[in-house]
């Protein structure tokens, strides 16, 4: 049987318009693509709506570029998320596109390396995607030694652990709608992570806005003090009953008392008590957390590497 050849085109994002669009072709290619080949939907809700401004869609500040068929059907994007990487989103029938994609990254998503006014540009590949590999290779990249871990686990049937939270500790949903609250987590993500630029704002806003977001599975431990020892976010693609771990920070003060694991134990049986059925964590290189991971019975992890061209 003869087929017509596919007629493509690419055009930059435009409007939200597209960002729902974007979003949707993550949902409908999660159950059809290994874990890790594209980003999960928070991921992208995060860059939307995790934002003080709620008026502001900063993804049409970026580089982000749409190819499409001839009935305007989104095939695929390419996007950054910070400065000369680029990340490829896809629907697997249409992989034959990604030469193009590739090649679309290198002149516009490159940044300057170095004083020799060089270029380079960053892809993040999982280990079992040859095609992907193999298309950068062609392309003069390298594949380096950074690497990070998407960790993946079925609920089903199996025992869940109840969680014992830490004496004097207590376990709680979180209360988007008290900018006291939100002050407590933009804090504890700032301690946590080491940073300084988190704010009550973009948090409540994402709460609001992100369809991804799930209260009952947004929890925290409190000291009795009233600051927040540790949290944990598990929000939710209900159409592919999938949890997404995002973040799980503990405040230094707080530490090696067990309280990530216990808030994780608890978001995990509320997950599968609202028929989630599957749960996965971007865990990074960072081997504390790559244990914890593993003491909770994740069964799968992929390992992705950082693949660099420098021009």
């Amino acid at each position: 049987m003869n087929m017509t050849p596919l007629t493509t085109h690419s055009r930059p994002m435009r409007d939200d318009a597209d960002y729902w669009k974007m979003r949707d072709l993550l949902i409908q290619c999660a159950p059809i693509t290994p874990v890790g080949l594209n980003w999960d939907m928070r991921r992208l809700d995060g860059k939307r709506f995790y934002n003080a401004n709620d008026e502001e869609n900063r993804l049409l500040n970026r580089p982000v570029q749409l190819w499409e068929d001839s009935a305007g059907r989104l095939l695929g994007y390419v996007l950054p998320e910070g400065k000369g990487d680029a990340y490829a989103q896809i629907h697997p029938d249409y992989r034959f596109i990604e030469d193009e994609m590739i090649a679309w990254a290198e002149g516009h998503l490159a940044a300057p390396a170095g004083a020799e006014g060089r270029l380079r540009l960053e892809f993040y590949v999982c280990e079992y995607d040859v095609l992907r590999q193999r298309l950068l290779a062609g392309r003069g990249f390298s594949k380096t030694d950074d690497w990070g871990i998407i960790r993946h686990m079925r609920l089903g049937r199996q025992p869940l652990t109840k969680p014992r939270l830490a004496d004097g500790y207590t376990l709680r949903e979180t209360r988007p709608e008290d900018l006291a609250d939100c002050r407590r987590i933009a804090d504890l993500l700032n301690a946590a992570f080491r940073r300084t630029f988190h704010n009550a704002q973009e948090y409540q806003n994402f709460t609001r806005q992100a369809p991804s977001f799930r209260r009952e599975l947004d929890l925290v431990a409190e000291a009795p003090d009233g600051t927040f020892g540790a949290y944990v976010a598990i929000p939710y693609d209900a159409v592919n009953r999938w949890g997404i771990v995002e973040p799980v920070c503990t405040h230094p003060e707080h530490r090696r008392k067990g309280l990530a694991q216990a808030l994780l134990q608890e978001g995990f049986l509320r997950l599968r008590e609202m028929g989630g059925l599957e749960v996965t964590v971007d865990t990074g290189d960072m081997v504390p957390a790559n244990a914890l991971y593993d003491s909770l019975g994740f069964t799968e992890a992929y390992k992705s590497f950082a693949w660099v061209k420098t021009y």
